[in-house]
């Protein structure tokens, strides 16, 4: 059996014989511009065709609220950039390496400023859609055979961006109803926006949703406000996809093994990226979950870290032997490579992942 990543991955999310593993990988920029300093790499080279991942991703919404709104800069150094932008949010970015954004303050606090600041102007419009970058990803996925996703944030992560985690949470606790119409809002908006995209571009092969959910060892919420609050919207725009027989993965940083049974509710076929230093475990989830639900990811990415191939095999032969049993598993690092990350370091990953991921 010799299969094309189309179906490969459409196998594996559905937990039918493959001929191997799937492969796919994030990488953080500054890996890219190193690997391509060293000649590893030409410059702008996908590495999807440089590595032969099975899938390619397109991330074309803007969710902002005010889309029109000009990121307003407060303050400027020459390692960071202090900036509001069209959520009424205040972001500090770094200038000089990937990290995630510093949440300075925020507009809105509780529901009294999402309804006057931002609900009103969250409305299906077209500006919205980057079409052509659809457009085009899909075009060169269909020409390398690879499994196309559409990918986008949830309504977690979109809230976040809103209010940011200290506020939303307070409100869960407090006036969960507004939490609630936060999340029905933006997902009402995802399934408006796909359908625009999708009745003039074409459909993808699957969808992917970035929902990071978890910190270390517990998740942002109890499994009951999940269900109470989130589940309703993650029931909204997954069950969009899935009444139109596309696959869902979901993407997760943090340690959201409690929140399991409710994604699996919401329809999910794919939990990705299993974070091992927060507390996931990818044995024991294969080992409780495997028969409905397909992995990818949790390979401790910190063996990358050490360059060492004998740290590295010890990773990879503890866990591919066990959890490609039911042919759900996609090889990926619990996070992204970084560019302490040697470029041999990663294909030797890669070679050594697809040997023990084979099937005979």
């Amino acid at each position: 059996m010799n299969l094309t990543s189309i179906e490969r991955i459409s196998n594996i999310l559905k937990r039918q014989p493959v001929d191997r593993i799937g492969l796919f990988e994030h990488f953080w920029s500054d890996t890219q511009s190193a690997w391509t300093a060293r000649k590893n790499i030409k410059p702008g080279e996908n590495f999807a065709d440089h590595f032969g991942f099975d899938l390619d991703l397109c991330w074309p919404f803007n969710m902002v609220a005010d889309i029109d709104f000009v990121d307003e800069v407060i303050e400027e150094t020459a390692e960071t950039r202090l900036a509001r932008n069209g959520n009424g949010a205040l972001f500090r970015t770094h200038k000089l390496h990937d990290a995630t954004p510093e949440h300075v303050d925020f507009l809105v606090k509780d529901r009294d400023g999402w309804e006057r600041f931002i609900k009103p102007k969250l409305t299906p419009d077209r500006r919205r859609i980057n079409f052509t970058a659809y457009r085009e990803a899909k075009e060169a996925s269909r020409k390398a055979n690879r499994f196309f996703a559409w990918s986008g944030v949830n309504v977690f992560e979109i809230m976040k961006d809103v209010c940011g985690h200290q506020y939303m949470l307070i409100g869960m606790a407090e006036d969960p109803d507004w939490v609630r119409d936060m999340a029905d809002t933006f997902a009402k908006l995802t399934v408006d926006l796909q359908e625009i995209l999708f009745a003039e571009e074409g459909w993808p092969d699957g969808i992917w949703y970035y929902e990071d959910m978890g910190f270390k060892h517990r998740p942002f919420m109890s499994p009951r406000m999940y269900r109470e609050i989130l589940l309703p919207a993650h029931k909204y725009d997954i069950g969009f996809a899935k009444s139109h027989g596309l696959p869902v993965i979901l993407h997760s940083c943090g340690f959201v093994e409690p929140l399991i049974p409710g994604l699996l509710e919401a329809g999910i076929d794919c939990l990705q990226v299993i974070e091992v230093k927060a507390g996931m475990d990818l044995i024991k989830l294969y080992q409780q979950y495997g028969e409905r639900l397909s992995f990818m990811g949790g390979i401790d990415v910190r063996t990358l870290y050490t360059n060492d191939r004998a740290i590295i095999d010890a990773e990879l032969e503890s866990k591919l032997p066990i959890v490609k049993g039911h042919f759900g598993y996609v090889l990926h690092s619990d996070h992204s490579i970084p560019n302490t990350v040697e470029y041999e370091t990663y294909q030797y990953f890669i070679k050594r992942g697809m040997e023990l991921g084979g099937y005979n």
